[in-house]
């Protein structure tokens, strides 16, 4: 999904964060998160939501979800 390894990265410099900072906050390896953001993997329903909770959006957003109204 390059939406969201786009999203994940611009989230992550916009707050000048490194991926261990990420990665500890949210409990995952710092490899794994550069899976995601590398758009090698995929994360679980559960990394997703903490993912989205870490950086104050919507699952939506980060996955470039669009409403179906738009």
């Amino acid at each position: 999904m390059e939406i969201l390894s786009a999203n994940l990265l611009d989230l992550r410099k916009q707050r000048k964060l490194s991926r261990k900072a990420v990665a500890d906050a949210i409990h995952i390896s710092v490899r794994t998160y550069q899976r995601y953001e590398n758009n090698e993997r995929e994360p679980t329903a559960s990394v997703l939501v903490a993912l989205a909770d870490f950086y104050g959006v919507s699952i939506d957003y980060l996955t470039g979800r669009k409403g179906l109204c738009e």
